[in-house]
């Protein structure tokens, strides 16, 4: 996953473009992602924000990882 970051004609102002994934049950993207963002000169202290839209009657899980 990633995004695309383009300059604009506008002094500091970058047009960012997200990879989407879609299929037949929906879509999946980040919308963030601090380190993509930081490499591309915008360090702000947000981590990651992700963005789902799934079609009627599908299920999607949740993943996570304990610290051990």
């Amino acid at each position: 996953m990633g995004f695309r970051f383009t300059g604009t004609d506008i002094p500091g102002v970058l047009l960012i473009t997200p990879d989407i994934f879609e299929d037949e049950r929906g879509l999946f993207m980040e919308a963030y992602k601090y380190s993509d963002f930081a490499a591309n000169g915008i360090p702000e202290p947000f981590v990651q924000d992700n963005h789902s839209k799934s079609q009627k009657g599908v299920l999607r899980g949740l993943h996570y990882q304990l610290n051990h």
